[in-house]
């Protein structure tokens, strides 16, 4: 999925200070409602991050939540945005439909819960995007795609998210992989890991850092306790109901954030089922800079890729079959200042 703002802003991600170093920034950012995030309760472990409404192109715009990047939080692991939308009516929204368009330093993953997308990118790949089945594009180098919702769609609901690719592995060819993952049922919920191992099931798809990506569901009135990978800093976004994770209330679109340390998180459900999205990962130790769709390592990074996506340039190849009012999204200005980096809070949960 493309991001199209008209007018992004350049987001430098430094990696988290580690907790009782004295690494910690001057002036880190606090948790509060400015930074899309505020504190759970009195002593609580888990940060929730807010979303913020986004247009996505289209004469009618379909509206998008988006959690990360934020201020006071811009990674979960190597996880670095996650837009979350409808469930929409598509003939009051328009649905989707994005033109041709670059990415580069990344990885897409399209995740729905109903609807359908039809996928076409320079990789000469022409697939669906369905319901409970994963779509990976890997563009490090470049890759360009489109997206358009299906005929046969009357409702979209699902999320798009784009995990870093590390340093060593940023400039990888393009590539994707599907996968259907199987339902696994446990006392209280059921899941489908898309990424990774947890509930004993384990993706086959590659990533290049250790991460962890499943949609989760809570029986209403039930109370579950997941395991997690202490190693990991894990994110939990809800799209139905108003679970309680560790004690902290979450609402429908917020990220509950949970540090690095724990093994175990218990979720509870209220009168309605819960449905959240997990994600996962080691604490991302590379800083990185994001704009429009690239994520690079310095402006430079990013001037290239514009400039290249502008002039044609056969690293991002050509998407061929789509049809619409024009052949490719074209990029926005650059912005005219440099942003500081900025980094994440601590990492590790409080004890």
């Amino acid at each position: 999925m493309s991001n199209l703002e008209a007018e992004p802003r350049e987001q430098v991600c430094a990696p988290g200070p580690v907790p009782g170093t004295g690494t910690e920034p001057a002036g880190s950012p606090a948790s509060g409602a400015a930074d899309g995030s505020a504190p759970g309760p009195a002593g609580a472990r888990v940060e929730v991050v807010t979303s913020r409404e986004v247009p996505l192109g289209g004469p009618r715009a379909m509206p998008v939540r988006r959690t990360l990047p934020q201020r006071a939080r811009s990674l979960v692991g190597a996880w670095c945005f996650a837009d979350h939308y409808g469930p929409d009516d598509v003939a009051v929204t328009g649905g989707m439909d994005v033109a041709p368009h670059p990415h580069t330093g990344l990885q897409t993953v399209s995740w729905l819960f109903t609807g359908e997308i039809e996928h076409r990118d320079s990789h000469g790949v022409h697939a669906r995007v369905r319901p409970g089945e994963l779509n990976l594009m890997t563009g490090g180098s470049g890759i360009a795609h489109s997206e358009v919702t299906t005929q046969d769609t009357t409702v979209l609901h699902g999320v798009q998210l784009w995990v870093a690719l590390p340093e060593a592995h940023r400039r990888a060819p393009r590539n994707f992989q599907h996968y259907a993952p199987p339902l696994v049922e446990f006392p209280g919920g059921r899941a489908r890991v898309f990424l990774g191992t947890a509930f004993g099931s384990t993706s086959p798809v590659e990533v290049f850092s250790p991460l962890l990506g499943a949609e989760v569901e809570i029986d209403a009135g039930a109370s579950v306790r997941l395991a997690l990978d202490p190693a990991f800093e894990h994110g939990f976004l809800v799209d139905r109901g108003a679970p309680v994770v560790d004690g902290t209330a979450l609402a429908r679109a917020e990220l509950g954030y949970l540090g690095t340390g724990p093994d175990s998180v218990e979720v509870q459900a209220g009168e309605e089922p819960v449905r959240l999205v997990l994600l996962g990962g080691e604490p991302f130790g590379e800083e990185i800079v994001m704009w429009w769709n690239f994520v690079g390592r310095t402006h430079e990074d990013i001037a290239q890729a514009r400039a290249d996506w502008e002039a044609g340039a056969e690293r991002f190849g050509t998407v061929e079959g789509y049809v619409g009012e024009r052949d490719r999204l074209p990029a926005p200005a650059l912005p005219q200042v440099r942003i500081r980096a900025r980094r994440n809070p601590p990492t590790a949960a409080p004890r």
